[in-house]
């Protein structure tokens, strides 16, 4: 007898668990305004991270945003002001891929105010010497120089050197691929073009057009192997058809996919993709400084 007591304890215990579960509708990505959420009688305002139930009711701001995904793994912006019925939202969403859930949480994780706190002491340390030079790249240490995607964002800090600016690409052998010169600080690269199609990686160096000694520390950005590339390209499948719109949330989601797999470059040119597409919405960019600071490419 008490066996079976017991026995429907845990049972009773573990269908209330799943009730809860099933409650959540939606997790909170990227928040921008004074947007705010009803979950019972108080309104109260609404914090990247936290779990949007189904009776929920939201407000959002003028010139508001919100970053949504739904249990099922199916990102959503919601952008028009107003008030809204989490319900009425969950009921919009199609599809899913429950893959996703593992890079949302990742990105949540890694930019909780737990891990935002240790930055100062963590982030840029063994890079001070190093970067003793003129201009930053804002790119990883050659260990983390592999790159999945053929388009690669290079930007530098522009503080102390302003431009113009003389970009060069060269092969593992110093020969001289591309010379570009631009006055902004940033270029992209497409590895597809005929002029590195053949190159297994390539080196990057910036320098002032009116100072040359005015340089940056020689940067790798190398492709994958054939079998690397396979298994990213396995893992990302399982979420691509999820984040293959343009959309600022995609690309942040996109960001923490590639963070993961320990693909910095793409990261990046992930993030500089979803500040493009929200250029208001100041989360993307605090969170890719955080990025940045995180993985030693710029001091805190």
């Amino acid at each position: 007898m008490k066996a079976s007591r017991i026995v429907f304890f845990l049972c009773f215990i573990a269908l209330a668990g799943a009730g809860l579960a099933q409650d959540v509708a939606f997790k909170v990505m990227a928040n921008k305004g004074s947007n705010e959420v009803k979950s019972g009688d108080s309104w109260q305002p609404i914090k990247t991270g936290a779990s949007l139930k189904i009776g929920d009711e939201l407000k959002l701001a003028d010139n508001g945003y919100l970053g949504l995904v739904h249990v099922s793994g199916k990102p959503m912006e919601v952008k028009k002001s107003g008030p809204y019925k989490v319900a009425d939202l969950a009921a919009d969403v199609k599809g899913g891929s429950s893959a996703l859930t593992k890079y949302t949480d990742f990105i949540l994780s890694s930019n909780a105010p737990d891990n935002k706190s240790k930055l100062g002491a963590t982030g840029a340390v063994h890079r001070d010497v190093a970067e003793a030079k003129a201009i930053k790249l804002m790119l990883p240490e050659n260990q983390h120089s592999g790159v999945y995607n053929n388009e690669a964002v290079i930007s530098w800090d522009s503080e102390k050197v302003t431009g113009p600016y003389i970009v060069t690409l060269s092969n593992m052998f110093e020969d001289k691929l591309a010379t570009i010169e631009t006055a902004e600080n940033r270029i992209v690269i497409n590895l597809s073009d005929p002029k590195f199609a053949n190159e297994t990686g390539i080196f990057v160096d910036v320098r002032s057009k009116a100072n040359p000694n005015q340089s940056s520390k020689m940067h790798l950005i190398k492709r994958l192997s054939p079998d690397a590339h396979a298994k990213v390209e396995k893992s990302l499948n399982s979420i691509m058809g999820e984040v293959s719109e343009q959309t600022a949330l995609n690309k942040f989601i996109l960001a923490g996919f590639y963070e993961e797999q320990g693909l910095f470059i793409d990261a990046i040119t992930a993030y500089e993709e979803a500040i493009k597409l929200a250029p208001d919405v100041t989360y993307y960019k605090e969170t890719y400084d955080e990025f940045l600071i995180r993985h030693g490419i710029k001091k805190p």
